[in-house]
């Protein structure tokens, strides 16, 4: 990084990567000031309610950066694996606390905190003194350049055409499909994998007692040859945890050959357009929608082919493999972070904790208390190595033998 405290940061990615190293410059000694520029074109983010595990890195970039004034997330208190039949396998109960939450919660209070958007969600929490950020939608980056001691980013907004601005330091924040990534780093590709992630959530009162007996603040597991299906509790409408009134989460990951004539049907939607990433709510044919819930009366244990067909709508994301090599370009201006930098297959349930794990590491490095080196090198290894873990995982779950077939 060209200076420790820089006094401009254009931050492009207004989600949860974006929003976390924003609010880490925020809260620095000498806070710059930060503009988030975020492609879509309306105010406000939706990731389908979809659930999030708080992993260490996550609850600790909340405690310490957010400081939001509310918990977070839901226990899970165990692990299980269930066989075909719903039962609980013989000795795959493990006693692992591991904590629950959703993307809409964390993205509500993340925006609250970084550039004051009231929401539904921090209603009675304490606002602080915190400078606050500008952030932009409908902004599409058309370039990335050097500018003296500076950072040039151009950019076209839906409304107001070509702009560009200068910053001391500008952050790539923008996931997995990041155009930061292409236009710094060409050679780094994005790539599917030959599966996808079928989510849903329903209301917990809407389980069967059979079904609550099973998933109630526990981490549920059903393996078999290609697929894998999961599922948790996570916090209900506005953030509420309060039981009865919480949601329950699913994924279900299932094969799908590249360029096969089911792949180009599951991804094309109502709307006549082939998603390459995610199929959003509201978009899935009818016919294929349907014709999931009967694979799932006829593959699954009973408690999950209940909630499959118990949810109204699902939607569906293709898992993807990306990673850059390096974090850090014009001289240590420009840094790539989050999913920008290494997508993680949704196995490792460290995609959030990734965003905060550099957000933290900035932090230090704000702080004075690691070097320029030091950051990079802590960033590049837990990419490398997180992701690595992740395409064991799913080669695993997906194409290999997982030791607790159902």
């Amino acid at each position: 990084m060209a200076e420790i405290h820089p006094k401009s940061v254009i931050i492009v990615g207004g989600s949860l990567a974006g929003l976390m190293h924003a609010l880490t410059f925020l809260s620095s000694k000498d806070p710059p000031s930060v503009r988030i520029l975020e492609r879509s074109p309306t105010s406000l983010l939706h990731n389908q309610g979809a659930g999030v595990v708080a992993g260490n890195e996550t609850q600790e970039f909340f405690e310490k950066v957010v400081r939001p004034g509310r918990e977070i997330a839901i226990t899970s208190k165990c692990r299980l694996y269930l066989n075909r039949k719903g039962e609980v396998m013989e000795g795959s109960v493990e006693s692992r606390q591991q904590r629950m939450t959703s993307w809409d919660l964390l993205y509500h209070l993340l925006r609250w905190r970084v550039d004051g958007l009231e929401n539904e969600y921090v209603v009675g929490l304490k606002p602080d003194n915190r400078p606050k950020a500008h952030y932009e939608n409908g902004c599409t980056i058309k370039s990335v350049e050097e500018a003296g001691d500076k950072v040039k980013v151009t950019w076209t907004h839906q409304d107001s055409g070509e702009q560009s601005a200068e910053a001391d330091v500008v952050i790539g924040a923008d996931g997995g499909s990041s155009t930061m990534r292409r236009l710094l780093n060409p050679d780094s590709t994005r790539s599917y994998v030959g599966y996808v992630a079928w989510r849903g959530t329903l209301p917990e009162t809407e389980l069967s007692p059979s079904a609550a007996k099973v998933f109630s603040e526990q981490f549920a597991f059903y393996h078999q040859t290609g697929c894998q299906l999961l599922g948790y509790l996570i916090p209900g409408h506005n953030g509420v945890l309060e039981p009865g009134k919480r949601l329950f989460n699913w994924i279900w990951y299932r094969n799908y050959p590249e360029g096969g004539e089911e792949l180009e049907d599951l991804m094309t939607g109502t709307d006549g357009k082939r998603h390459a990433i995610t199929l959003p709510i509201g978009t899935m044919k009818p016919s294929v929608w349907e014709e999931q819930k009967k694979l799932g009366k006829e593959l699954l244990p009973p408690q999950y082919a209940e909630v499959v067909n118990t949810t109204k709508e699902a939607f569906i994301q293709a898992v993807t493999d990306n990673i850059s090599d390096q974090n850090s370009f014009l001289r240590g201006k420009v840094l790539l972070v989050g999913d920008a930098l290494a997508g993680f297959r949704p196995h490792t349930a460290a995609s959030t904790g990734q965003a905060a794990f550099d957000a933290l590491r900035l932090g230090e490095l704000l702080n004075g208390e690691i070097g320029r080196e030091q950051y990079n090198e802590a960033v590049l290894e837990f990419s490398k190595k997180t992701q690595a873990h992740g395409v064991y995982l799913g080669q695993r779950s997906q194409f290999g033998e997982h030791p607790f077939n159902g």
